[in-house]
């Protein structure tokens, strides 16, 4: 291949020198690399685009873009005279319709009017997400053609060079200092290989600083005296027993895993991607962003290897410095001319590099200045980048988008693509060939029940729902591992928008626990029990409405009321609804050991009658610390059974009601369980309809 033959090492050393195996090698794995492009999906063939209909500043150069292209030819004669070991600069490759443009003027800065589009994270987003990645012909040179923007985006394709310039023609028109960047990266980032990477979903917050130990200066006072005699002696059992367990290790079979292999084409593999300097834009930090995935990445990240050269619409500049290190070294001080050649002057006047050539004549070197001080940069060719709103909206050609990373998958669809809102899904394995599934996260957008994620855990089945903020029943997670009535689950509501400060219910067969913020009374917690249906009525079909659980016990907790005194401010009360009893208990003063109780029993012998209370001497236990004697008062003790009776009648139909709104809950969530399945069959008939019409063009 003419690329390899022309390969050469930017810094050697005779231990590095390449060998003519190497050489075989090296061709061997390019092979294999084009071999694998043109089988793969990614295969397009762009000499059969229509060009007709392109304005004609595609077909033709000014003759403002004649004289820059001379001034550029001029400037790589010096470059490649000066620097016979570099590799050639990218500097005027051929556009779509087989023309000459300098790279500078194929940058077109465009501001679209969405409103994601006005921060580098969307402006990125789009971009990956928008195009299909194809990878360069021959990875160790750079493209020989280079597209304009349009015509990507119109065929929603391209290679790293074309998805940096429509990103930094993007990011330059948002108002961001971005730059096409042309060096060298690792094969992982430049063929989009995630797969030995965390998923971003799965990376947790940065930790906070541990706070200094506050005993850091005490005085540490000496250890108790050892015996030198013991310690010997420890250490040699100790030297005993690990020779031992070494002796175990080497007798069992262990099997190595596959180590992944050196990258033979490491540090001369091209990439293109986009540097955003610092400044504008409020950027704290100068920065790069990787097109292919519109990852942030920082300067000093390993996986950039080298810098060329660098440009965006007003200029070009060469890098000077030494990147053996990769990028981490370099400094990005584009006026610092010891470290970037620029090739055009900021007074418009070409750069001259210092020469080893014989001294021209004074005429010819004012005839240059003449020209350089003449010379502007030329307007972009490529015409106004135009995204409309149905293509914003929908950025995934082939419907949906999946990123293989370690052990996890990412797909994501765009907003109306899924009629139940569906928009991205995380999978996570256990083992990196995904193959046993642990936890499905999914995404949602635009539904009614304000529905936006679903976690659910493949080992035990849990499923937790998340929702926005105006959901009918102001559920804010519903978690559960089954839809059937009356079996466990929890539920978080809004609680600030809840009359009844409820916040959290969970539930089961046998009991429902409601935890309450934020309530007058200062109730936080109240838990009921349950006993079993009536079995002649479940026998007989009865629904469950008619047959409800019967209510055995209601138990209601609350926070200390420092407007009362202790023993009038209760902490517990008990309504045994079977027992038909009642217990409270009072909260303690500080200096108390033993709560203050009431407990009012049913009368044995006598029936039951809810619209009469007998208050007598054997029906009330009173365990009374107090001095005041109002507490011994039995007419006191009268109307507070009366005020109990009513609130247990009370209390038992906001049970009920919480009853209600649970099968509510599951009513709501089997419908969207029911509308998830129908999605799924129909996405597999879509894709078995998809696959038996490619078959059949076979």
């Amino acid at each position: 291949m003419e690329a390899l033959q022309e390969m050469e090492e930017v810094e050697q050393t005779p231990e590095d020198m390449i060998s003519n195996d190497f050489l075989d090698d090296l061709e061997t794995d390019v092979a294999v690399e084009e071999a694998s492009v043109t089988s793969d999906e990614f295969d397009f063939d762009w000499s059969s685009i229509d060009t007709s209909h392109l304005p004609s500043s595609y077909k033709t150069n000014s003759w403002q873009e004649k004289e820059l292209l001379q001034l550029a030819d001029h400037f790589f004669q010096q470059y490649t005279h000066l620097c016979p070991d570099r590799k050639p600069l990218f500097i005027h490759p051929l556009n779509e319709c087989g023309v000459q443009k300098f790279v500078s003027t194929t940058v077109r800065p465009t501001l679209l009017p969405y409103p994601d589009m006005y921060y580098w994270s969307g402006c990125a987003s789009f971009v990956c997400d928008y195009l299909i990645m194809e990878p360069l012909k021959c990875p160790i040179t750079p493209p020989s053609s280079l597209y304009s923007p349009t015509t990507i985006l119109k065929y929603q394709r391209g290679n790293c060079f074309d998805f940096t310039v429509l990103l930094c023609s993007l990011l330059i028109g948002a108002g961001y200092d971005a730059y096409c960047v042309h060096g060298y990266a690792t094969l992982e980032m430049c063929s989009l290989d995630q797969t030995q990477e965390l998923c971003p979903r799965l990376r947790k917050p940065p930790e906070v600083p541990e706070e200094e130990d506050p005993n850091k200066y005490r005085i540490k006072y000496p250890l108790e005296p050892q015996s030198q005699f013991e310690l010997q002696q420890k250490a040699k059992k100790e030297e005993e027993t690990e020779s031992t367990q070494e002796e175990e290790r080497e007798e069992e079979v262990v099997v190595e895993v596959d180590k992944p292999k050196r990258d033979p084409l490491h540090g001369l593999r091209v990439h293109a991607w986009v540097l955003v300097l610092s400044g504008k834009r409020k950027v704290p930090e100068t920065f790069f962003i990787n097109p292919f995935t519109g990852n942030h990445h920082s300067t000093t990240d390993e996986c950039f290897l080298g810098i060329e050269s660098i440009w965006n619409h007003r200029n070009y500049w060469v890098n000077m410095q030494d990147c053996r290190k990769g990028c981490k070294d370099l400094s990005f001080d584009l006026n610092d001319s010891f470290c970037w050649e620029i090739m055009f002057s900021e007074s418009n006047k070409p750069c001259q590099l210092p020469t080893e050539s014989p001294q021209k004549s004074t005429d010819d070197m004012q005839e240059k200045e003449e020209i350089g001080m003449s010379f502007e940069m030329p307007l972009s060719w490529v015409a106004q980048i135009k995204v409309s709103c149905r293509e914003y909206e929908n950025p995934f050609s082939r419907g949906k988008k999946v990123i293989l990373y370690d052990k996890a998958k990412q797909e994501k669809w765009a907003a109306y693509a899924n009629e139940d809102g569906l928009v991205e899904r995380l999978t996570v394995y256990a083992d990196s060939d995904r193959t046993e599934e642990l936890e499905v996260k999914e995404w949602f957008k635009h539904r009614e029940d304000l529905l936006y994620m679903r976690e659910v855990n493949k080992q035990t089945q849990l499923i937790t729902e998340h929702f926005k903020p105006g959901h009918p029943l102001l559920l804010k997670a519903h978690s559960y591992t089954s839809l059937e009535p009356e079996t466990e689950r929890t539920v978080e509501f809004y609680h600030t928008a809840r009359v009844d400060g409820l916040w959290k219910r969970f539930e089961s067969a046998t009991e429902m626990t409601e935890y309450f913020v934020g309530r007058e009374d200062f109730l936080h917690m109240r838990h009921t029990e349950f006993g079993e249906r009536d079995q002649k009525m479940e026998k007989a079909g009865v629904t469950a409405d008619a047959n409800p659980r019967p209510i055995v016990q209601i138990k209601e907790y609350f926070h200390r009321n420092p407007e009362k005194p202790a023993d009038e401010d209760i902490e517990e009360r008990i309504f045994m609804v079977i027992d038909d009893v009642i217990q409270l208990t009072y909260h303690l003063e500080l200096h108390d050991t033993i709560a203050s109780k009431v407990v009012f029993c049913r009368v044995i012998g006598r029936e039951k009658r809810e619209d009469e209370i007998f208050l007598s001497r054997e029906n009330t236990v009173k365990y009374q610390p107090w001095s005041s004697e109002k507490h011994k008062n039995m007419r006191r003790l009268y109307d507070l059974l009366w005020e109990l009776r009513a609130e247990q009648k009370d209390l038992k139909q906001q049970v009920r009601d919480s009853e209600a709104e649970v099968l509510e809950e599951e009513q709501k969530g089997s419908q969207s369980s029911l509308e998830k399945e129908s999605q799924h069959i129909g996405g597999e008939d879509e894709s078995l309809a998809h696959h038996t019409a490619t078959s059949s063009t076979m």
